[in-house]
């Protein structure tokens, strides 16, 4: 029991640094070339997805170390009704954490190899560090999405451990 609550707090930790360092490679991120004698600067603002991702990022960091603090006090996991809620929320967090990396990655994808029909250049050939360092970030926001997944396993097997095998949401008499 101990040796799983240290397991989840390792956990929350390593995803609090993972989405606020993808937030930070977001947040930050820009880059200035001359194109045709004018300086174009390009931000995370011009792509909606991952402005999109940076909130999420940190709302979600945020849920964590809030997770963390109320773990820490003991004030949480007293009861079935908390852990059914950390469970929901912690469900919750991935697949908005997923959803919302999934579609930064799409919208990065469509800056890497540009569209005629739209007449969206390609970013990459000219913005590259800023490609790079996006790319970065997507790729530590699916670490935090795995993690989370862990997470989300150990939830579940906090909660459903108090339930009885043979009797249908009954808990086990202690």
């Amino acid at each position: 029991m101990v040796r799983l609550r240290e397991t989840e707090v390792v956990l929350r930790l390593c995803i609090v640094f993972l989405l606020l360092l993808t937030s930070v490679l977001i947040g930050l991120d820009s880059q200035t070339k001359e194109i045709a004698y004018m300086h174009k600067k390009v931000t995370f603002r011009y792509l909606f997805a991952l402005e999109v991702e940076l909130y999420i990022d940190v709302v979600v960091a945020v849920y964590n170390m809030v997770q963390l603090g109320l773990g820490w006090y003991g004030v949480a996991q007293k009861t079935s009704n908390s852990k059914w809620l950390s469970y929901i929320l912690d469900q919750t967090a991935v697949y908005v954490v997923f959803s919302g990396a999934s579609a930064a990655a799409q919208h990065s994808l469509l800056v890497v190899t540009g569209s005629r029909e739209l007449q969206w250049m390609k970013w990459c050939y000219k913005f590259t560090r800023f490609c790079f360092q996006i790319g970065s970030a997507i790729i530590l926001n699916y670490i935090a999405v795995v993690l989370m997944v862990i997470l989300s396993f150990l939830s579940a097997f906090n909660l459903f451990r108090l339930y009885s095998p043979k009797r249908y949401f009954q808990f086990k008499s202690s």
